[in-house]
């Protein structure tokens, strides 16, 4: 079974808005590169997958924009080339190597873990709670950048239960974020 991770950017007061964060720098965006391909396929909310689609899609002319910087241009292409699930029950249709998951989320997600592959990635605010809430979460990977941002959504908040996690990897960059992966701890009898 391929294990599902949910990987965030979020401020040391717990906001998790992409932009209340420090703008990424080429040491974030090697990390997240490389996150990215030891996934098989991304699983995104609509909210999510718009906006992902709206920054990193590669232009129809072929060529990235010029805002890009050079040390982006691996994540961009990382991410468009990634096979992608978007849960909506409002988007009649997908594009961008994209197929729409509908049903019972609970089912629908454990069928994709289910397949063969190294894992699923997850991104986005409202999503990753409600597999939080059912259980369905392997790794948790908080990039925390060194930012109070007094505002905003904040990570995970509303979940139903609590959930111990154990510390598997943590880095440092020198912009004085943190990324730190967790998974849900093992409960002894």
């Amino acid at each position: 079974m391929r294990p599902l991770r949910y990987s965030i950017n979020v401020t040391l007061d717990g906001c998790c808005h992409h932009e209340a964060g420090l703008p990424p720098d080429e040491h974030s965006m090697r990390y997240w590169t490389a996150e990215m391909e030891r996934a098989d396929a991304l699983l995104f909310g609509r909210v999510t997958y718009e906006m992902m689609e709206s920054a990193w899609r590669r232009p129809a002319a072929g060529t990235w924009p010029d805002w890009m910087d050079e040390w982006q241009i691996p994540f961009a292409e990382a991410i468009d080339r990634a096979k992608k699930y978007v849960v909506s029950s409002t988007l009649s249709e997908v594009s961008w190597n994209a197929e729409l998951v509908r049903g019972d989320l609970g089912q629908a997600v454990q069928r994709l873990k289910q397949e063969p592959g190294v894992g699923l990635w997850v991104g986005g605010v409202t999503l990753p709670l409600a597999l939080a809430d059912l259980g369905l979460i392997d790794e948790y990977e908080f990039l925390v950048q060194p930012v109070l941002a007094g505002h905003g959504p904040s990570l995970l908040a509303g979940l139903r239960e609590r959930i111990q996690l154990e510390l598997m990897d943590r880095q440092e960059f020198r912009s004085g974020a943190v990324a730190s992966r967790f998974r849900p701890a093992r409960v002894t009898a």
